[in-house]
């Protein structure tokens, strides 16, 4: 498979996995698709004998934009460990923007994070980035993904607003249809991501040909 052949519209995302960040993911990777790009995630495919840093590195290189969302820099209980995956995801991200030729060198970021300026207690190395905060709303997160493909890529695209009130008719409609069929509430919560990637491709290409 060449994962390089749709590096314009490719998008990696790099944020956490546990079921708190799920309403955040399922946004990001909804407004990603409603935009008419192609979100690529460490979770698209399960392979126990692949090595997983071989599988982002192939993400990386074959993408030209990337989120990075870093809102678990901090711990949030006693004795919890922070998560470095995302800040090491980043810097390798960066890096093969710097030091890659070709096409590498298009590439542009997003980093996203809880809550403004409380990254650079943690990396000081990204003082004066502009990165933005969500603070864990999905509206948010979906209105700074929005503007940033606009600043960046688009020029135009459907408000915000537009995009958070479809993600919302498609989350409901997506409740009820998986129920009917006889999905229950942990298996909507523990879909796999190429699963719900599929049944948002299919809502939003069905909702613009009716």
């Amino acid at each position: 498979m060449n994962l390089n052949k749709d590096f314009s519209k490719n998008v990696f995302i790099n944020c956490p996995f546990d079921d708190q960040f799920i309403p955040l993911l399922r946004s990001i990777l909804f407004v990603i698709i409603y935009l008419g790009f192609t979100p690529r995630i460490a979770l698209e495919r399960f392979d126990s004998g692949e090595a997983r840093i071989n599988k982002i590195i192939d993400l990386i290189k074959a993408s030209k934009f990337s989120i990075h969302d870093l809102s678990r820099i901090k711990s949030s209980e006693k004795s919890e460990y922070f998560r470095l995956n995302m800040p090491f995801e980043l810097g390798v991200d960066i890096g093969c923007k710097i030091f890659k030729d070709g096409q590498a060198k298009d590439k542009k970021c997003l980093i996203l994070e809880k809550e403004k300026y409380r990254y650079q207690k943690a990396l000081s190395d990204l003082s004066n980035s502009d990165i933005k905060n969500h603070n864990n709303e999905p509206e948010e997160v979906i209105r700074q993904i929005r503007d940033w493909f606009v600043v960046n890529e688009l020029e135009r695209a459907d408000s915000g607003t537009i995009i958070w009130e479809s993600f919302n008719e498609f989350m409901a409609d997506f409740y009820l249809r998986r129920k009917e069929e006889g999905f229950r509430e942990k298996d909507i919560l523990r879909m796999p991501i190429p699963e719900f990637i599929s049944f948002t491709n299919e809502w939003i290409i069905k909702r613009r040909n009716n």
